[in-house]
């Protein structure tokens, strides 16, 4: 049987963001999205991956298996997006629940239609990133639909799949009060999602566009102050959800 063979932009081995505990985590190539946010500009195309099989990065896992179990982790699978390479992805993430490591898959939810039910039963968790409540702040944000990810997000409450909701909080783009007592109140009806990661916008990235010969594409925004914050993490226990 031929190897299954994917875009990979690299790996990396992280504690606390990517999942619970220490994390092997693969970074896919491609993404349907153009995230006026994104801080990693360098995983948008295929084309730039290095093709990379199952085998070799179920190997490279298997080298850190003792102490990724100790630290209470396991294998994260994210991008770029990796839906948009389902075989790929999908055999990672089998190989790896198979095996008995924890897998969780980060994506944004606008492929989730390719996300088999067969896929999602490898999954012990999703990271669910929801880039705003507003279609229209989304489609300014990403380029793209809501809808997709509304939809994706309702299946995985009726698979009772575990989620994590990721949400980019960015000073005068993502932080509307109406947009974000609209998230609030919706993940307030998904009883599988066990949190929301509110996540302070940062521009950590900036020198990567400037590597890539790209404008940065938010100028002059600063990260969310304290005050802010609070705010945000108040709308969401007023909705009786647990933010951190």
């Amino acid at each position: 049987m031929p190897a299954v063979t994917g875009s990979v932009h690299s790996w990396d081995l992280s504690t606390g963001v990517d999942g619970p505990g220490t994390r092997f985590v693969v970074f896919t190539s491609g993404c349907p999205l153009r995230c006026l946010y994104c801080h990693n500009p360098d995983t948008w195309r295929m084309r730039d991956g290095r093709p990379t099989t199952v085998d070799e990065l179920v190997a490279r896992a298997e080298r850190y298996r003792r102490f990724i179990r100790i630290a209470g982790g396991g294998v994260t699978v994210s991008g770029g997006e990796p839906l948009q390479q389902p075989l790929f992805t999908g055999e990672l993430l089998r190989r790896c629940h198979d095996s008995g490591l924890h897998t969780a898959l980060d994506t944004s939810g606008h492929l989730g239609d390719r996300a088999s039910d067969a896929m999602l039963a490898d999954v012990d968790l999703v990271l669910l990133d929801v880039k705003s409540w507003n279609p229209e702040t989304y489609r300014k944000v990403t380029g793209n639909e809501l809808a997709p990810t509304l939809r994706f997000a309702r299946r995985l409450a009726e698979l009772g799949k575990p989620t994590w909701i990721r949400f980019v909080l960015v000073p005068g783009l993502t932080d509307a009060e109406d947009d974000v007592d609209g998230l609030a109140a919706f993940v307030a009806t998904l009883p599988n999602v066990e949190h929301v990661d509110v996540l302070p916008y940062h521009r950590m990235a900036e020198a990567k566009y400037a590597g890539l010969g790209l404008p940065y594409p938010l100028p002059g925004v600063e990260p969310p102050d304290a005050a802010l914050l609070e705010r945000v993490h108040a709308q969401f226990r007023a909705h009786g959800v647990r933010s951190r």
